[in-house]
């Protein structure tokens, strides 16, 4: 993997990991870019001391070009309102560990995924999702950005997404483009 170091060349909002705060990212700060996947950069910015998630919209303030990765908003809900299922599982796609360049659902960390419709004609989603070690630091900020990811869609009131760990994760559970990613294939 080649990291690209790179100097923030405009102030940015990012998400810090794993704790998923949003900060701002000083116009002039040194970084290294250690992952690109999705729709999403990883930063190590060693004088902010970690790691921290860009955006797609931001590209532009680290020096790349946006991919133009968005939700599609109008695939997100059925001709007769409904969310579309899998307008769900596509933002789940985007959704990856910053420390494995393979997204969540080829890891095999999606569980269940439910759609309820609710009286305002919106719907509430829950994930039931694991990760790949119960001592993940990454957990909370991969969670969150599930859920940022899902309320993002039309149609979509709240998103729960709930860490479970039965069943324990192992790597039989990824899917063969994962694998394949992952050079096991």
């Amino acid at each position: 993997m080649s990291y690209d170091q790179i100097t923030v060349n405009r102030t940015c909002e990012a998400v810090q990991i794993p704790h998923g705060d949003i900060v701002t990212i000083p116009e002039g700060t040194l970084a290294i870019i250690t992952q690109a996947l999705g729709d999403t950069y990883t930063l190590q910015v060693p004088s902010m001391g970690g790691l921290f998630r860009v955006a797609d919209k931001d590209a532009d303030a680290i020096g790349k070009e946006p991919r133009g990765v968005p939700a599609d908003a109008a695939a997100a809900t059925n001709p007769d309102g409904t969310v579309n299922e899998a307008a769900v599982w596509e933002q789940l796609r985007n959704v990856y560990d910053p420390e494995i360049p393979v997204n969540i659902v080829d890891l095999g960390l999606v569980y269940d995924l439910t759609i309820s419709p609710q009286p305002s004609g919106d719907a509430k989603i829950d994930v039931k999702m694991t990760l790949t070690a119960p001592g993940c630091g990454m957990g909370p900020s991969i969670a969150m950005d599930a859920q940022r990811r899902i309320e993002s869609l039309s149609g979509v009131l709240e998103a729960e997404v709930a860490v479970v760990w039965d069943p324990p994760w192992n790597p039989n559970m990824i899917s063969p483009e994962g694998k394949a990613k992952l050079g096991m294939a």
